[in-house]
């Protein structure tokens, strides 16, 4: 978490440094070719699917993701179709599997416990996170040209503000939200690509959703995430 805390205090202070070298970049060449920037909205639709889990437990119903954000193109060459960029956007991500989440009355301690098939109605935990997108970008833009190829790649860092792990079964229900073995920071790589409207988006988590402290049956719990789905980008 402390590595995690430097790389955002690290965005915050390069991100005027970029800000100005763009400007001494737009003054170094002037003109039409100079003023275009790509891709400043971005909206995403994805699917998760939960990787490292435990061997008792499974994935079941649906699970998605919806992202939004903003995003800042740092155009680097002369054509304007290399960029660097970096973003800040917001996520909300629900993952179906048979992992209960509960408490313990007598120290409110996190337990971990597989749930058999068919003895409850639903079981899933979604998570909300403000999100810092950094991308290295090639497309095929020009400032007349509007539709175009492009390939985005880089790493995904984000916070989780909000967790939630919901319990249905028939006459009950329990929810939980302190859960303090839940990693937090979140980090990952991305990969987008594809023409005009629709591109297609990856995405792999690179630490588990929960620590070391989380186990089940004397086990760690490594689940990781990767989404796979459609990114849609407004200039």
């Amino acid at each position: 978490m402390k590595f995690l805390s430097k790389i955002f205090l690290s965005i915050i202070f390069f991100v005027p440094f970029f800000a100005s070298a763009q400007q001494e970049m737009d003054s170094i060449f002037p003109g039409v070719e100079s003023l275009y920037r790509e891709d400043q909205v971005y909206l995403g639709f994805t699917y998760n699917i939960l990787s490292g889990m435990p061997e008792d437990i499974s994935q079941s119903g649906f699970s998605g993701g919806f992202h939004a954000g903003l995003m800042r193109d740092f155009p680097i060459n002369n054509q304007r179709n290399i960029a660097l960029a970096v973003g800040l956007g917001w996520s909300i991500n629900t993952f179906g599997q048979n992992l209960f989440i509960g408490e313990e009355e007598e120290n409110a301690a996190s337990f971990f416990q597989a749930l058999e098939e068919g003895n409850y109605d639903s079981n899933r935990f979604s998570t909300q996170s403000i999100d810092v997108p950094l991308q290295f970008r090639w497309r095929t833009s020009s400032a007349e040209r509007y539709k175009f190829w492009r390939i985005y790649t880089g790493i995904k860092l984000g916070y989780v503000y909000y967790f939630k792990s919901t319990f249905v079964q028939s006459g009950n229900k329990f929810n939980q939200t302190k859960v303090h073995e839940f990693n937090r920071f979140r980090t990952g790589v991305t990969f987008t690509f594809g023409y005009n409207t629709f591109n297609f988006h990856f995405y792999y988590s690179l630490n588990p959703f929960f620590s070391d402290l989380a186990q089940l049956n004397g086990q760690g719990i490594d689940m990781t995430n990767f989404q796979v789905g459609l990114m849609f980008f407004i200039l």
